[in-house]
């Protein structure tokens, strides 16, 4: 498992990528809009989104934010499939 933690000022954005392994993205301050090619959507302070393996996303920030991402396994490891949501 590694943690990381990620700081956007207003008008940043990650462009589309994937990951090899599975990622849990928990904002602890501000907003981030979210897009996996299929779904969209914003995650506030407090909130956690869970990205799979392999998925293409990309996220924004419109106002200062933090979060932490976590990844969680290793790359050629098989996990179970996370769905991209919302926890509360």
């Amino acid at each position: 498992m590694r943690v990381v933690g990620l700081r956007l000022e207003p008008g940043q954005n990650v462009p589309e990528h994937r990951n090899a392994i599975p990622v849990a993205l928990i904002v602890t301050e501000g907003r981030l809009h979210f897009d996996d090619g299929s779904k969209q959507g914003e995650v506030g302070a407090g909130e956690m989104l869970l990205i799979n393996p392999g998925e293409r996303h990309t996220y924004r920030a419109d106002v200062d934010t933090s979060a932490y991402l976590v990844f969680a396994g290793l790359p050629g490891v098989r996990s179970r499939p996370w769905s991209l949501r919302r926890k509360r």
